[in-house]
């Protein structure tokens, strides 16, 4: 691969604004990368919408020339992760499961809002097989390598596996993918860019193919904080061209922030790159001025007995997919339908108590957290494994999946927001810095996550 600056939408807003760069060269220069990067083109995109985005990419362009009022964004290539509606398209959501069936007969409503705000979708992106995977790894249409370290063949990290090496790769700028347990930070971290998690309700579900509808939620992968905030106020419904007092606040530097720096669970079994990674910036946010509180969630130590039986998502995939394990479960990933067939250990009394005790624990988690402007974790314990190392062997399979998803799926427990943002050494291997919080504050959240991202980039 042959690296080139990471632009971002603002950098190309204002170049298509001011006639320096044409959409059709940013698509021209997207369907490249996609052919010219050895193998990954193919494995990191499942379609890809080449005419259809050289054809809208001349019409912005002959609007701009003719001085027409358009969109910042109109004419700025985007992927879409596979489990999205596309009108005209069958959704596959990674397997060869559905293959055969009905078209969807209109977009997503997220991808519906990107296509409203002008962003190009350039195709849809490889992902784990209906989600159900923290690693990215798909045994139907190849394995997207990350782009750290190809030469070894590493994950990218999933379940927005294609939607992570379609940013990094330059292939798109900006990604739509979705996080159940992580799918969007755990790419974003194990690949070096930036992954929003909103909260839940924030972005309407409609014309995505379901995991689990608790704790689905849809975001975006991109180059900058600054990036996720365009794209996440595009796909809630919120218009990015404005000042609104829904929008995050740019006046903020980490010494205005107050920080929780989470201590216990999310803390355990990290390697030593993520470990060095996460001390290097609190070194960096304390240098800042940010206050950091160490502070223990001990409720953290309830959720593996929680989720002894596959917690809400194996209980809401079982739901979803019984009927078709019962006559097509061969065609399945087996490494995702035996995840799936946990939930049917589950009975019906069993549901409505994870119910009742995601409120209790939720609540306990609040009155901890509720006073800080975002809680500090490593995004993963691990940086990218080798694929050769989880491909061939089942144990190693399932024990670096639990031990990748264990941080960031704590957030969707909760119901909270999150946002992954790079904390490596520069030339070293990619590891996230994640910030969260709880329901709803996706505003403050945002807005601790822009000034963290400028302290990260001037250095430890």
């Amino acid at each position: 691969m042959t690296s080139q600056p990471r632009r971002t939408l603002a950098q190309l807003a204002d170049d298509l604004g001011d006639l320096r760069v044409s959409s059709r060269d940013l698509v021209t220069d997207c369907l490249a990368r996609i052919a010219s990067v050895t193998g990954e083109g193919s494995r990191t995109f499942l379609k890809i919408y080449g005419e259809q985005a050289l054809a809208t990419a001349d019409f912005y362009d002959r609007m701009r020339q003719q001085g027409a009022r358009l969109s910042r964004y109109a004419g700025i290539p985007v992927s879409v992760k596979d489990l999205f509606d596309v009108a005209g398209d069958t959704t596959l959501a990674g397997s060869t499961v559905l293959k055969g069936a009905a078209a969807a007969d209109q977009d997503a409503t997220a991808v519906a809002r990107l296509r409203a705000a002008g962003l190009i979708v350039i195709g849809r992106t490889n992902m784990t097989e209906f989600a159900f995977s923290g690693l990215g790894i798909n045994p139907h249409y190849g394995t997207p390598l990350n782009p750290w370290d190809r030469t070894t063949g590493r994950i990218p990290g999933g379940s927005s596996s294609g939607a992570a090496v379609s940013i990094t790769d330059a292939m798109a700028f900006g990604a739509l993918g979705t996080d159940t347990g992580g799918s969007c930070r755990i790419p974003a971290a194990m690949c070096g860019i930036v992954g929003f998690k909103p909260t839940a309700s924030r972005v309407a579900l409609t014309g995505t193919y379901p995991l689990s509808a608790s704790l689905d939620s849809i975001g975006p992968l991109a180059n900058s904080v600054n990036c996720c905030v365009v794209l996440d106020s595009i796909i809630a419904g919120q218009s990015p061209f404005e000042s609104s007092s829904q929008a995050p606040r740019t006046d903020l530097t980490a010494s205005d922030l107050r920080l929780a720096v989470l201590t216990n669970y999310v803390t355990d079994d990290l390697d030593e790159a993520v470990a060095a990674s996460f001390e290097r910036a609190l070194r960096a946010l304390k240098g800042a001025g940010a206050r950091l509180t160490e502070v223990t969630l001990p409720e953290l130590r309830e959720l593996p007995e929680i989720n002894r039986n596959g917690g809400l998502s194996a209980a809401e995939a079982y739901a979803h997919h019984r009927a078709r394990l019962a006559t097509e479960g061969s065609r399945y990933d087996p490494r995702v339908s035996v995840r799936i067939l946990r939930g049917s250990k589950q009975d019906a009394a069993d549901y409505i108590e994870l119910c009742n005790i995601r409120t209790s624990f939720r609540e306990r988690v609040a009155e901890r957290i509720q006073k800080f402007d975002a809680v500090l974790m490593p995004t993963t314990p691990v940086t990218a494994p080798a694929l050769s190392d989880l491909v061939p062997d089942d144990e190693a399979y399932v024990r670096t999946n639990a031990l990748v998803l264990r941080n960031p799926s704590i957030v969707n427990f909760i119901d909270g927001c999150a946002i992954s943002i790079p904390c490596q050494e520069p030339g070293t291997a990619p590891v996230g810095l994640s910030l969260f919080g709880l329901r709803n504050t996706d505003r403050q959240l945002l807005s601790a996550a822009a000034a963290i991202e400028a302290t990260m980039a001037t250095g430890a």
